[in-house]
């Protein structure tokens, strides 16, 4: 059985790379801080990984005005069509596992998901103001 990590990895990507290329697809200009709490990691376990990803042509880091301590964080065109390639493997992947679900399933399931996700990065949001007021 061909896993997820199987397929990226066939892309050269490992689960790690792929997730911090798919975050930066949804939001990019996202700082080390704000992807860690993306990724629910430290900024120091990203810190490495970014680092390989910047020299790997994948990603970049743009200064971001007024702020010498901080960067924004940029999908080069090479890291864009792996994000999209890792993303079209992981699309192809859901739909041969979960292919056999109604579409009407499918579709309730992936609003519930997504639903979670929208939640719990909102409630990250209001923890994080309330930690800074």
């Amino acid at each position: 059985m061909n896993t997820v990590a199987a397929e990226l990895k066939t892309l050269g990507l490992s689960i790690p790379q792929f997730d911090l290329l798919s975050t930066l697809t949804e939001r990019e200009g996202l700082s080390q801080q704000e992807l860690a709490e993306r990724l629910y990691v430290t900024k120091g376990n990203v810190s490495g990984l970014l680092d390989r990803m910047v020299e790997a042509g994948l990603v970049e880091r743009r200064a971001i005005p007024g702020d010498r301590r901080s960067n924004a964080l940029h999908l080069t065109s090479k890291g864009r069509d792996l994000a999209e390639k890792g993303i079209a493997l992981q699309r192809s992947y859901v739909e041969s596992t979960l292919g056999s679900l109604p579409p009407a399933d499918l579709a309730d399931l992936e609003r519930i998901v997504l639903a979670w996700r929208d939640s719990a990065r909102t409630a990250e949001d209001e923890t994080l103001a309330k930690g800074q007021g």
